[in-house]
C-alpha cells in the first residue's frame, strides 16, 4: 500500500516511528520535537491505543507532552475493528494536528486497524498535513511491508521474518523497533532480502525516525537508528534457500545514525547536521 495522493495546497505530514522506550518519560526529546511540528501550546495532539486498553501509557504520554509543551493531549482506544469504524471516533480524530498510535504486537495492530475508516481517515490526515507518530507496533505500522514477528539474533535466515501490509504512510523504508536491546539485526536483514527495493531503518529505544515529504529521515533521540541500504546489493541467497538457512547478502551498505543526523533514502546520503545537538 502507497502513501494516501498529495492533497492540492498540502503539504505531508511527518511520519514518526519511534522506537519504544522502557519509559515513556525517558523520551522527552523524541515528544519534544513533535510538539513544535504540531504547533507547541496551540497543537492538539492524540493518543490512540490499538488492539488492548492502556490507560497508563495514555497518562504518562499526556504528562510527558505536557511538559514538553502542549497542552491538549487526548486519549482514544481501539480494541476491535468495530469501534475503528464509529462515526464518532472518526470526527474527534480529525480535529488532531499529531496523532501517536500506541499498541504491543504489531499484528494484532495491524489487523485490527487495516481497511478500517480510521485507518484510511490517518492516510488521508497525513496527506493532508497532520504528524503521525507510532511506536512498538505502531512504528512498524508505518511502512508499506510491516515487520509483524522474526527471529532475535545477528543473521539472516530463511524464514526468519513474518511480514504483514502496513499502514502504508512510507514505501521508503521498512521498520524494526527495540532494535539493539532485541537484538533485531537478523530479522531486518531477513525483511531486506524479499524486499531490497526498500531501506532498513532499526530504531533504538527512545529514538524516532522524523519522515518528511520527501523521504529524508531525521534521527531525534538518546539511542541511535541502524540504517541498512540495499541499493548496491551484489547478490541474495534467499531464492535458493532451504528453511532455517542463514542468508548470504552482499554488498549492503550500513550506517549507524544518531541524535541530529540525516539520511535521503534516494540519494543514499548521509548528514551529520547537528541542528538538534
Amino acid at each position: 500500500m502507497c502513501p494516501s495522493p498529495d492533497i492540492e495546497d498540502s503539504k505531508r505530514g511527518y511520519v514518526i516511528p519511534i522506537g519504544g522506550a522502557d519509559k515513556y518519560t525517558d523520551n522527552q526529546q523524541v515528544l519534544t520535537r513533535l510538539c513544535e511540528l504540531c504547533g507547541d501550546r496551540e497543537g492538539r495532539i492524540a493518543i490512540l491505543m490499538v488492539a488492548e486498553h492502556q490507560s497508563e501509557i495514555v497518562e504518562l504520554y499526556q504528562s510527558s507532552l505536557k511538559r514538553c509543551g502542549a497542552t491538549r493531549v487526548d486519549g482514544f482506544s481501539i480494541v476491535n475493528r468495530e469501534e475503528g469504524n464509529q462515526d464518532e471516533l472518526l470526527e474527534s480524530i480529525s480535529a488532531y494536528d499529531g496523532i501517536i498510535i500506541t499498541g504491543g504486537n504489531p499484528l494484532m495492530v495491524s489487523t485490527t486497524l487495516g481497511g478500517t475508516a480510521i485507518a484510511k481517515l490517518i492516510r488521508r490526515m497525513n496527506a493532508d498535513g497532520v504528524h503521525i507518530a507510532g511506536t512498538v507496533g505502531g512504528a512498524a505500522l508505518m511502512s508499506e511491508h510491516m515487520i509483524a514477528a522474526g527471529e532475535a539474533g545477528a543473521i539472516p535466515r530463511q524464514n526468519g521474518v513474518t511480514l504483514a501490509p502496513g499502514l502504508g504512510l512510507t514505501n521508503n523504508y521498512i521498520i524494526d523497533h527495540n532494535f539493539r536491546q532485541r537484538d533485531r539485526l537478523g530479522r531486518l536483514l531477513t525483511a531486506l532480502s524479499y524486499n531490497p527495493f526498500v531501506t532498513g531503518i532499526g530504531l533504538d529505544e527512545n529514538t524516532a525516525a522524523f519522515i518528511a515529504d520527501d523521504g529524508e529521515m531525521e534521527v531525534i533521540g538518546s539511542g541511535a537508528i541502524t540504517v541498512i541500504d540495499p541499493g548496491n546489493l551484489q547478490y541474495s541467497s534467499m531464492g535458493s534457500a532451504c528453511s532455517g538457512d542463514p542468508i548470504s547478502l552482499y554488498g549492503l551498505q550500513l550506517h549507524i545514525l544518531t541524535h541530529g543526523a540525516r539520511y535521503h533514502p534516494i540519494t543514499g546520503a548521509a548528514l551529520n547536521v547537528g541542528r538538534y545537538m
